[in-house]
């Protein structure tokens, strides 16, 4: 301790004048701070760092009746950006999407790649990254159902709406991506199928 004092002296020294009251409150903080028995810590000033005031995950709790500390959302609650899906999983709530559930996001290139790095995350494994349905989960033989072709005319053909029904909902082999993809970014990603995957098709197709 008097190596630590000795030092903060001089550093006072080099650097001007310093307040004696502060000086004397910083030999006492770090003289309760220390203690000649190895075995005892010392005094803690910021214990909050180590023990946390909040409840620790499904820790018990006295506040409630139950016991628990972990609680579900009050009946209703929606999650922040997570906008509630009022078509029916059935076939006519497919169609239904496809006339009415318009994009509303403008086309930009904004958009796309955004729409391509969240397609690349979620969807590339399985349609891979040109949207052949050739996807690693697919072309190594992990998955035996050949996903659907992003690229192909029935996909091409397909209303936008149909296509956020699907991801939002499932498909005929797809589970549901609602509580992965945000309702925004799967609009983004529809963009970066319709004039990313297609478009590049399309060239790809004009070129040979």
């Amino acid at each position: 301790m008097t190596q630590i004092i000795s030092t903060y002296c001089k550093s006072a020294g080099r650097a001007g004048s310093t307040h004696p009251v502060f000086a004397i409150a910083l030999i006492f903080i770090i003289s309760m701070a220390c203690s000649r028995d190895r075995n005892m810590p010392g005094y803690e000033f910021a214990p909050d760092m180590v023990r946390s005031v909040a409840y620790e995950s499904y820790s018990e709790s006295s506040l409630f009746d139950d016991s628990k500390s972990a609680l579900l959302p009050v009946p209703g609650t929606i999650p922040r950006e997570m906008i509630p899906y009022s078509y029916e999983n059935s076939k006519e709530g497919l169609k239904k999407a496809g006339i009415e559930h318009l994009n509303p996001l403008e086309l930009s290139d904004e958009n796309i790649k955004r729409g391509k790095d969240q397609y690349n995350i979620f969807c590339a494994s399985c349609h891979s990254e040109n949207g052949d349905g050739n996807g690693f989960l697919f072309s190594s033989e992990k998955y035996a159902i050949k996903p659907t072709s992003l690229i192909d005319e029935k996909t091409i053909n397909r209303p936008d709406g149909e296509i956020y029904h699907i991801i939002t909902l499932d498909g005929a082999a797809m589970g549901s991506y609602a509580s992965q993809i945000k309702p925004i970014d799967r609009w983004k990603i529809i963009q970066y199928i319709r004039h990313g995957l297609e478009d590049n098709a399309e060239q790809t197709l004009t070129n040979q």
